[in-house]
C-alpha cells in the first residue's frame, strides 16, 4: 500500500493555470465596465467649436472596480455634445484618427478657463481616468504603474475602446496621470514630468523646443516647423488702497444717530477690506510658427502690449470679512447662549443689606400687600427703577452694559410717541416709521414668507436695534439690559393704557413671528382696558357672521337699506379662547352712565329667571343691545323685525395658546363625557351670542337666532296650503335636530342679556399678566430665535436695495434663492441651525459680490468717465469679471480696458521699483545707482506663470510610418514645472 500511495501524491502537484489570476480579473472588469458605457468601437463627433470647453456642458459617471484588495474608481468624463446625423457616420473613415488624437491638434480650445487639468494638458473632449477610490491610496512603485498600465492597454485592445484612459499614480495631490489611447494601427502615449525646481535650461521656449523634438526623435530632415500657443500670466496684487471706497465705520458716532452712515434701523453693508485680492493678466499668443519668434535665455519678443489676445481674472479675497455678514453671524451666536438675562446681569446686583428685593414677577403680589406708603410708589414700574438703581449702585454708573445717551437715544427711536408725549403730554398716535417700502409691494409682504415682522413695526427695529447693540455695544450684556428696559417699558404702557406704537390693529396676526403676535396681544389688552376704563365699549360690534362655510351670504348694511342674507358662521371654533369658558360665578360688567337704563335693566333681570322662549313674559321684555335691524326678516312668531344684537368680540388667540387649546381639547378624548366637555368649552362664544340675541330680540325663538346665525341650517321650501296658495314653510336642519344638541342645550341654558353686561369672553387683565411673564422670562438666546427671522428679513432688504444700485444677474438670483430657502426654513418653530448658517452664508455671498463689483468699478474708474459709450463698455466688462471664469479683454492692451489695467500695473511696478531702491540705497547710498535704475522700469513685472503648447504631425518611429499628430504642454511657475505630453506612433508600419 506504501508503495502505491507515493505515484497518487505526484498527481496533486499539477497547477491548474486555467484558473485566472486578480491581474487577469482587473482587466476583465475594466473591461466590462467599457462595454457598459458603451465606449466600445470607433468614436464619432463634430469638429470642436471655439470656446465650447468653457461654455459647454460637462458631466462623468463613476463606478468601483478592484485589484485584489486595492479599490480603485473607474470616472468617464465627457463634454456634452449633440450626436452627429447620419451624414457623418456615412463619411467616417475606416482608418480615421480617433477623436482624441484629433484633439491634439485642435486650436479652438487652450488654455480653457475652467476645465478638468488633462483638459487643460491634452485638450481632450473624452476619456477615463482610474484613481485609487482612497484619497490617501496611491500608486507609488514603478512595478504597479507598469503593471496598472499594460492592463489598461490590453483591455483597449481587448475592446476596441478609442477614447484615452488614464492612470493616476504617486500622491493624489501632484496630479499625476499616465495613459494611453488606440485606433486602428495607431496609438497615443500618454507621459507626464512634475518637479519642484525649474530646471534653468527650460525656462524658455528654445529650451523646451529642444525637448519636444528630441523626445519625437523624427528621423525627417529638415523636420516640419513646430505649431506653437504661448500665455503669459501677470499678476496684480498692489491695488493701491485709495481704489478701494469702502469707508471704514465710526463706532465713536453712534451716539449722534450715525455710525459711518448707519441709523438705528439700518443695517451696514459692505467689505471691511478690498475682496479683489489680485487680478490675472493673461497674455496669449495663439498661433506662432517655430523660427517667427525669438524666447530664450538672453532674449525674448514676447512683450505683453503686443499680444494678440488678453483676458482677465480676478481673484477673491479669502475669508472677506463684510459688516452684514458680521452682523448676522454675531448675532446668530446669541441663539447658542444659555444664561438668563438674571444671570448675563448678575443676580447679587438685586441684593441690599442681606435681603433679596422682589422682582418684577412679584410686583403684583407686592402690590395687595398692606404698606403704609402711598401705593403709586409701589407700583411695577417704580419696583423695576428702584432695581435699575441698585444695579447701577452696585456696578458703577460707568459699568452699566448701555450708557444713558445710547439707552435714550434707542428708546426714543422705538417709542416715538414718548417724545410727543413729553412735550405736549397727551398721547401720540402710533406713526409709522419712514423710508420702508409700501405695504401692498413685494419687499413689505416678505414677513408673511419669513414668518419675521412687518419692516414699519416695532417687532421689526426692536430686532435691528438688539443685532447693533450685540455687535457695537457690549454684546450679550447690552442685549440684555436693552431687553430689560423694553420689558419695563412693556409693564408702564400696560399699567399706564399707552397703545404700543407702530404695532398693526387687531387681532395678532399668524404669519408674524410669536414675539409679534405676543406684543399684539399686550395692544389689545391695552386697548381694552383703556376703553373699559373710559367708560366705552371696547369688545362690542356688529359681529355679523361671515362665511367661513362657503356659502354665499348678505353683508351687514350699517344704514339699515338694503339688506342680503349672512352667511353661516360655526361658533365655537377654533379660535375662541377655551380658557374664557368656566363653570366659575364670576362676572365682569361694564359701568354703566344711564342710570336710568340701569334701574330698567334691573327690573327686567327680576322678570328674567326662569323664562322660556315663547313665554309673554318674555316678550315684555324690553329689547336691550340692538344694533340695526336685519333687512326684511322678521321673528316666526311675534311678527317684529329681526335684529341684529351687538355681540362681544371672539378672544384674540396667538399661536402657542392654539397649539395649547388644541392639544387640551384632543386630550379630552373620543368618550362621550370629553366630547360633551369639549363643545361646552368650544360654545362660550354661542352662548355669549345667543344671549345677545334675546336681549335684542325679545320674544324669539331658537329658529329665528338660527336663520341670521347660522342660515344654511334653516331649511325653507314651498308647500300648498289647505286654500291652495304656495307659502314658504321653514324648519332646522337634521343636525339641528339631534338629540342632546349642544345649540339647543345652549339655547335653553342662555338667559337675555345684551353685550356689555356679560361675562367677558377675554379677561384682558389676566391675558396682559400673561404676555408681560412671557416677555420677562426670556432668555438673549430665545429672543435672538424670535427675531432671527426679522434680521434675515432685514438683510434681505439690505442686500435688494444694495443690488437695484449695480444691478448685478447673480445677485439678483441669489436673491430669488435666499428668499425660497428661508420661506421654507423660517416658518418652522425651531430650525435647524445648519439651515441657518446656509442662509446667513448665502446673504453674505450677495453682499460680497456687491462688494467686489464695487471695488472693480472703483478700480476701473467708471465713474470718472466721461463718455457714455465707454463707460458702459466697462460696466458690461466688470459685470462679466463677476460671472465669468475668465474674460476677454477687446482691444487687448489697446482697448480702453486694457490702457486702463495697463496703467495699474504701471502703478504698481513703479511703487514697487521704488520700495526696493530705497532699501538699496539705504544699504549703498549711491544716487546714481538709483538714477541708472529708474530708467529700467518695466511696464509688467515678470510673469507669475508660462505656458506653452507645442505641436506638429510627423511620422513615428520609422520616416515611411503614418504621419500621426504629437503635442506636449508645459506650465512654469515659480514652484513648479510640469510636461504633459502625447506621442503617437504607427503600430502597423514600424
Amino acid at each position: 500500500m506504501a508503495a502505491d500511495s507515493e505515484p497518487e501524491s505526484e498527481v496533486f502537484e499539477i497547477t491548474d493555470f486555467t484558473t485566472a489570476s486578480e491581474w487577469e480579473r482587473f482587466i476583465s472588469k475594466v473591461e466590462e465596465v467599457l462595454n457598459d458605457w458603451k465606449l466600445i468601437g470607433v468614436s464619432s463627433g463634430k469638429p470642436l467649436e471655439k470656446g465650447v470647453y468653457t461654455t459647454g456642458i460637462w458631466e462623468e459617471k463613476s463606478d468601483e472596480i478592484s485589484f485584489a484588495d486595492f479599490r480603485f474608481s473607474i470616472t468617464h468624463h465627457y463634454l456634452v455634445q449633440e450626436a452627429s446625423g447620419k451624414d457623418g457616420k456615412e463619411e467616417l473613415v475606416e482608418d480615421a484618427l480617433p477623436l482624441s488624437m484629433q484633439d491634439l491638434l485642435c486650436m479652438n480650445n487652450d488654455f480653457p478657463p475652467r476645465a478638468h487639468c488633462l483638459v487643460r494638458w491634452y485638450g481632450l473632449r473624452e476619456f477615463v481616468v482610474i484613481a485609487p477610490a482612497a484619497n490617501n491610496d496611491a500608486v507609488l512603485s514603478e512595478s504597479k504603474c507598469n503593471l496598472l498600465l499594460s492592463s489598461v492597454s490590453i483591455a483597449l485592445g481587448n475592446t476596441g475602446c478609442q477614447v484615452t484612459l488614464f492612470v493616476q499614480i504617486h500622491h493624489k495631490w501632484r496630479r499625476m496621470y499616465v495613459g494611453e489611447c488606440q485606433g486602428p494601427g495607431v496609438r497615443t502615449d500618454f507621459e507626464m514630468v512634475h518637479l519642484r525646481k525649474v530646471p534653468n535650461q527650460y525656462t524658455h521656449l528654445s529650451g523646451l523646443l529642444d525637448i519636444f523634438k528630441s523626445k519625437i526623435g523624427c528621423p525627417l530632415t529638415p523636420l516640419p516647423p513646430v505649431s506653437i500657443a504661448i500665455r503669459l500670466t501677470y499678476v496684480l496684487q498692489d491695488w493701491q488702497q485709495y481704489f478701494w471706497p469702502q469707508q471704514p465705520p465710526d463706532i465713536d458716532a453712534l451716539i449722534g444717530g450715525e455710525v459711518g452712515g448707519l441709523e438705528f434701523g439700518k443695517l451696514p453693508f459692505g467689505a471691511c477690506e478690498d475682496p479683489v485680492s489680485e487680478l490675472h493678466l493673461a497674455a496669449t499668443w495663439p498661433h506662432l510658427t517655430e523660427g517667427i519668434i525669438v524666447d530664450n535665455d538672453v532674449y525674448s519678443d514676447l512683450d505683453p502690449i503686443q499680444a494678440p489676445q488678453w483676458s482677465v481674472r480676478v481673484r477673491k479675497a479669502d475669508n472677506l470679512q463684510c459688516l452684514l455678514g458680521d452682523f448676522l453671524t454675531e448675532f446668530f451666536k446669541l441663539c447658542r447662549r444659555k444664561e438668563s438675562t438674571d444671570e448675563i446681569l448678575g443676580r447679587a446686583t438685586f441684593e441690599e443689606d442681606g435681603k433679596e428685593v422682589a422682582d418684577i414677577t412679584h410686583a403684583l403680589s407686592k402690590l395687595t400687600e398692606p404698606a403704609p406708603v402711598p401705593i403709586h410708589k409701589l407700583s411695577v414700574t417704580n419696583m423695576v427703577h428702584s432695581a435699575k438703581k441698585k444695579i447701577r449702585k452696585h456696578r458703577g454708573v460707568d459699568d452699566s452694559p448701555l450708557n444713558n445717551e445710547v439707552l435714550s437715544t434707542i428708546m426714543l427711536f422705538l417709542f416715538p410717541d414718548a417724545a410727543d408725549r413729553l412735550t405736549d403730554g397727551s398721547e401720540a398716535r402710533p406713526s409709522t416709521s419712514r423710508n420702508n417700502p409700501p405695504p401692498e409691494s413685494e419687499e413689505y409682504n416678505l414677513f408673511s414668507q419669513f414668518k419675521s415682522a412687518p419692516s414699519d413695526s416695532l417687532t421689526y427695529k426692536l430686532a435691528l436695534c438688539l443685532c447693533m447693540i450685540n455687535f457695537y455695544h457690549g454684546g450679550v450684556k447690552g442685549v440684555a439690559h436693552l431687553w430689560q428696559e423694553f420689558v419695563v417699558e412693556m409693564r408702564r404702557r400696560w399699567e399706564k393704557n399707552y397703545l404700543i406704537p407702530e404695532l398693526a390693529n387687531g387681532s395678532p396676526d399668524l404669519r408674524c413671528c410669536l414675539l409679534h403676535q405676543k406684543l399684539q396681544m399686550l395692544n389689545c389688552c391695552i386697548e381694552r382696558k383703556k376703553a373699559r376704563d373710559e367708560g366705552k365699549k371696547p369688545y362690542t360690534s356688529d359681529r355679523s357672521p361671515s362665511g367661513s362655510s362657503g356659502d354665499t351670504g348678505k353683508a351687514v348694511d350699517r344704514s339699515g337699506g338694503d339688506y342680503q342674507k349672512e352667511t353661516e358662521k360655526e361658533r365655537g371654533e377654533v379660535g375662541k379662547s377655551w380658557e374664557s369658558w368656566s363653570d366659575s360665578e364670576e362676572e365682569f360688567f361694564e359701568c354703566l352712565s344711564d342710570t336710568e337704563e340701569l334701574k330698567g335693566n334691573g327690573q327686567e333681570n327680576g322678570k328674567k329667571g326662569g323664562t322660556k322662549e315663547g313665554n309673554k313674559e318674555s316678550a315684555n321684555l324690553k329689547p336691550e343691545g340692538r344694533l340695526h335691524p336685519h333687512g326684511k326678516l322678521t321673528l316666526l312668531h311675534p311678527g317684529e323685525p329681526l335684529y341684529i344684537p351687538v355681540t362681544q368680540e371672539p378672544a384674540p388667540m396667538t399661536e402657542d395658546l392654539l397649539e395649547e387649546q388644541s392639544e387640551v381639547l384632543a386630550k379630552l378624548g373620543t368618550s362621550a363625557e370629553g366630547a360633551h366637555l369639549r363643545a361646552r368649552m368650544q360654545s362660550a362664544c354661542l352662548l355669549s351670542d345667543m344671549e345677545s340675541f334675546k336681549a335684542a330680540n325679545p320674544g324669539c325663538c331658537l329658529e329665528d337666532f338660527v336663520r341670521w346665525y347660522s342660515p344654511r341650517d334653516y331649511i325653507e321650501e314651498e308647500v300648498v296650503d289647505e286654500e291652495g296658495n304656495r307659502v314658504l314653510k321653514g324648519e332646522l336642519s337634521a343636525r339641528m335636530k339631534i338629540p342632546s344638541n349642544m345649540w339647543v342645550e345652549a339655547w335653553e341654558t342662555a338667559k337675555p342679556v345684551p353685550a356689555r353686561r356679560q361675562r367677558r369672553l377675554f379677561d384682558d387683565t389676566r391675558e396682559a399678566e400673561k404676555v408681560l411673564h412671557y416677555l420677562a422670562v426670556q432668555k438673549p438666546a430665545d429672543l435672538a430665535r424670535h427675531l432671527l427671522p426679522c434680521v434675515i428679513h432685514a438683510a434681505v432688504l439690505k442686500v435688494k436695495e444694495e443690488e437695484t444700485l449695480e444691478d448685478i444677474a447673480s445677485v439678483k438670483k441669489i436673491i430669488k434663492q435666499i428668499i425660497s430657502h428661508s420661506s421654507k426654513v423660517l416658518r418652522f418653530p425651531n430650525p435647524e441651525d445648519k439651515k441657518l448658517e446656509e442662509i446667513i452664508a448665502q446673504i453674505m455671498s450677495a453682499e460680497a459680490i456687491i462688494a467686489r463689483a464695487r471695488s472693480l468699478k472703483a478700480k476701473f474708474g467708471i465713474e470718472k468717465c466721461d463718455h457714455e459709450e465707454e463707460k458702459e463698455d466697462l460696466e458690461r466688462f466688470v459685470n462679466c469679471l463677476l460671472e465669468q471664469p475668465e474674460v476677454s479683454v477687446i482691444g487687448a492692451g489697446r482697448g480702453p480696458a486694457g490702457s486702463i489695467i495697463h496703467k495699474l500695473f504701471l502703478n504698481a511696478q513703479r511703487v514697487a521699483t521704488m520700495t526696493s531702491l530705497d532699501e538699496e540705497l539705504k544699504r549703498s547710498g549711491s544716487s546714481d545707482e538709483r538714477r541708472l535704475n529708474l530708467g529700467a522700469v518695466t511696464d509688467f513685472p515678470p510673469p507669475a506663470g508660462r505656458e506653452l503648447i507645442l505641436r506638429i504631425t510627423v511620422p513615428r518611429p520609422a520616416p515611411y510610418s503614418k504621419p500621426l499628430p504629437q503635442r506636449m504642454y508645459s506650465v512654469i511657475t515659480k514652484e513648479d514645472f510640469r510636461l504633459a505630453g502625447a506621442f503617437s506612433a504607427d503600430t502597423t508600419f514600424f
